[in-house]
């Protein structure tokens, strides 16, 4: 007398069991489940035969258990009230009971929920169908400037919740991008895959037979492959600013130009250039940073959260 709960995930396709999950099927008297669940065709398939029922009864389970062994085909969604009130029937009149889990998550799988749910919101929300990727944009940057904020705080927690939000902000931009009929049409396993493609080809000593003495190797041939693929992409030599953002805050954006312009050796008195008296400056004092190792956009970053912190402990009056 046994009963089987066949556990699987709704993430994993649903013939792909483990071999415990295809010996438990073929071993039991009976077999029972919903109509309609995505494992029945492939049951057929196997010459497991299925009995479905529309709404489970758990004493019913329990008493075919009883006349032998039973195993009831779980939902997707994991059928727990129905496994605990398997449960509560047999404490009093005891029925050996067993959970086999067919299939597992991997890691990522959670990311399929996302898609769907970003899919759902797109046809369903006045408000998600409304979005183009200029109007995304701000929410981008905005979840992003979030993400630096919990790091610089130490806080952990909300850095997940952080990182959540600037996923959703991926899965949006390729969900909008998926409804394109035309050549610029791409999906979330586009840019998945391309960034796939992009981390094995800049990492040939993990992916091929490249040998690095160490992170500074690794940091110079990352520079050349990406120069190699901006000369491939132009079909001619390629400049050492191309793929920087213009748009991005002006402090870094002034550390990135003065970082890329080092590679072709310019004169030092071409980064010191007439212009606004206070632009300058600063485009001065962002290579003394630099010079000296630091991130002028991190160290402006540092000293106004301290600004901030002694507004506010002068509005408490503690400052």
């Amino acid at each position: 007398m046994s009963l089987v709960l066949l556990a699987t995930s709704h993430r994993v396709a649903p013939g792909l069991l483990s071999w415990r999950a295809w010996d438990a099927l073929r071993s039991a008297d009976r077999v029972l489940a919903r109509p309609g669940h995505p494992l029945l065709p492939y049951l057929a398939d196997a010459d497991v035969a299925a009995e479905t029922v529309a709404e489970p009864d758990p004493a019913a389970l329990v008493a075919a258990a009883r006349a032998g062994s039973a195993l009831w085909i779980a939902a997707p969604d994991g059928d727990e009230p129905l496994l605990r009130a398997v449960g509560n029937l047999v404490l009093a009149d005891p029925v050996d009971v067993e959970v086999v889990h067919g299939s597992y998550d991997l890691p990522g799988a959670r990311l399929l929920d996302l898609v769907s749910v970003m899919d759902t919101l797109r046809r369903e929300c006045p408000w998600d169908r409304e979005q183009t990727h200029a109007t995304l944009v701000p929410y981008l940057l905005e979840e992003s400037y979030e993400v630096a904020d919990a790091v610089a705080d130490g806080d952990l927690g909300a850095l997940r919740e952080e990182l959540g939000d600037v996923l959703m902000q991926v899965a949006f931009h390729s969900v909008v991008a998926a409804e394109r009929a035309d050549d610029t049409r791409f999906t979330i396993d586009d840019v998945a895959g391309g960034i796939v493609d992009k981390l094995v080809r800049r990492h040939p000593h993990v992916f091929a037979d490249v040998a690095v003495s160490g992170a500074a190797e690794v940091n110079a041939n990352w520079e050349q492959i990406k120069k190699a693929e901006r000369e491939a992409r132009r079909g001619a030599a390629a400049s050492v600013l191309d793929g920087v953002p213009m748009g991005q805050p002006a402090l870094t954006l002034a550390a990135q130009l003065q970082r890329r312009a080092g590679r072709v050796e310019l004169p030092a008195d071409e980064f010191a250039f007439a212009g606004p008296e206070f632009g300058a400056r600063l485009f001065a004092l962002v290579g003394e940073a630099r010079a000296a190792g630091r991130d002028p956009e991190a160290e402006l970053r540092e000293v106004a959260r301290a600004f901030a912190d002694r507004v506010r402990a002068h509005e408490r009056g503690t400052g």
